[in-house]
């Protein structure tokens, strides 16, 4: 809890307390941007519950989102690691590049997953915190897919006790295949920057990776040169 090196506890703390506790944590910039609204959150409702008469949390100060610093994997990464895969983790590779899925879902796709509709095939993804997207998928990934968990009998990817493969395992798979340095998750990012390419839609991208805020997603995405180049060149024009 807050404070608990000096004993304080939830109703105790001041604002001081709070501030110094935040500024020694080792976190990542939208980390931090969370705890503080969870704070000021949790805080305001035991304000409105009879809890406290005054929210210590606010008074935080706010606190500037980070710079985006997209990580996409290139093409060749990506192309070198189909090449010296087999079929099992090729599949793995095109499940990340060309659906954006965390290593976390590719490891539990499952053959109930699959859903064919008047369009095509799509995948129903488990994500993080219990929720659920649907991702259409690609004829040819579509076809690997089917025959992958028609060869399994139900996971894709399953593991020694009738479960399926831990996440951690399906990364270092992924990982040993792409050269050093890049990682499964880049390979996410790869699929966010060049999803936003086709239609420069962002909240596209966010449906299809799954995120709650399009903050998120713009982290994500590497913005096409070509867009840059042409804003200027339009200004120049004027």
């Amino acid at each position: 809890m807050v404070c608990e090196g000096n004993g304080t506890g939830p109703w105790a703390v001041t604002l001081d307390e709070l501030t110094a506790w935040l500024g020694v944590q080792e976190w990542a910039t939208e980390t931090r941007r969370s705890v503080r609204s969870s704070l000021r959150g949790f805080y305001g409702w035991a304000v409105e519950a009879g809890y406290l008469d005054h929210s210590p949390a606010v008074g935080l100060k706010s606190i500037r989102p980070a710079v985006p610093k997209p990580r996409p994997a290139s093409d060749e990464a990506h192309a070198s690691a189909l090449r010296v895969a087999d079929d099992r983790e090729r599949l793995m590779l095109r499940l990340a590049a060309e659906s954006g899925m965390r290593r976390a879902e590719v490891a539990q796709v499952h053959a109930r997953d699959l859903e064919e509709d008047l369009v095509g095939w799509s995948l129903r993804v488990h994500g993080k915190g219990d929720r659920e997207r649907t991702v259409p998928l690609s004829p040819g990934l579509a076809l690997q897919l089917r025959t992958r968990v028609h060869a399994t009998g139900g996971y894709a990817f399953p593991g020694h006790d009738g479960g399926h493969l831990s996440p951690r395992w399906v990364g270092k798979i992924v990982g040993r295949l792409l050269p050093e340095g890049t990682t499964m998750h880049a390979l996410r990012h790869r699929f966010a920057t060049r999803a936003y390419a086709v239609d420069r839609d962002l909240l596209t991208v966010q449906q299809l990776l799954g995120h709650t805020s399009p903050t998120t997603t713009r982290v994500y995405v590497q913005l096409p040169s070509d867009a840059l180049r042409r804003t200027v060149q339009a200004i120049a024009q004027h």
